[in-house]
């Protein structure tokens, strides 16, 4: 996973978007009393919090101690544990794995679906979503134009997220051992908060890209490729973000 500081309390606030679109992908986990549910890269818990409602027992982990420790004061009565998710310490433990918009930071990929794999039951599911092929590629694009314009483009790092394509993650889960039973990838324009709400944007999800620059150097890419993006981007007063989401259901078959 690339280097990144994550402000939980600023997530729940500016970006609360991601676990309120998770919520539909609970739709397919379709969880059951009783049933053992581990929630890979839980944030701040909101998605684990609805799936215990359910009465399935739910295990949430994430990388980040920090929005680990809110999701603890947030939902006391709940399991939560600081876990890399390419390092998944569990073996035939859970009926079924859930994980909304995680997938897409991690670089190892191997490792994570070998880890998923081992984790479930024989029988178990798991069902994800996360950024698919295409995903923000106007953000991208936009941050790849500003560096190239301010002479700083082999600074940038452009290579920034996982995002594949149905083809690409299906056969790597096949490759491990599941069978995909369910696999989506669609559109989902995603509306940000506020007039500095790309800016915000960039500045969370796309801060690894500017890890070799100045303070001076970052700020000034940032801000030109909010420029660029903004004639197409930002509709009456509001900025929306291109996603494009990749969603999955594989079953661990004996």
């Amino acid at each position: 996973m690339p280097e990144i500081v994550w402000d939980s309390k600023l997530y729940d606030k500016q970006h609360h978007f991601v676990s309120d679109y998770g919520a539909d992908v609970l739709q397919w986990l379709a969880p059951k009393p009783g049933e053992d549910i581990l929630d890979v890269g839980c944030g701040t818990g909101r998605l684990a919090a609805q799936i215990a409602e359910t009465g399935a027992v739910v295990v949430g982990t994430d990388a980040s101690t920090d929005m680990v420790a809110n999701a603890k004061t947030a939902y006391p009565q709940l399991n939560f544990e600081v876990v890399n998710a390419t390092q998944l310490p569990y073996n035939e433990q859970f009926d079924a794995i859930f994980s909304n918009a995680t997938f897409h930071w991690i670089e190892n990929q191997n490792a994570l679906a070998e880890g998923l794999f081992k984790s479930l039951k024989i029988g178990g599911r798991l069902v994800a979503e996360f950024g698919g092929k295409g995903n923000v590629k106007s953000i991208t694009d936009a941050i790849t134009d500003a560096a190239e314009q301010l002479g700083l483009a082999d600074k940038v790092q452009s290579n920034f997220w996982f995002f594949p394509s149905v083809s690409t993650y299906s056969t790597l889960l096949e490759s491990k051992g599941f069978e995909v039973e369910q696999v989506w990838l669609f559109d989902r324009p995603t509306k940000l908060i506020g007039e500095e709400g790309m800016y915000v944007w960039i500045n969370q999800f796309a801060q690894h890209a500017f890890k070799t620059l100045t303070k001076e150097q970052a700020e000034s890419i940032k801000n030109l490729a909010v420029d660029i993006l903004k004639p197409d981007y930002f509709i009456n007063g509001e900025w929306v973000a291109d996603y494009r989401r990749l969603r999955v259901k594989a079953i661990k078959k004996a």
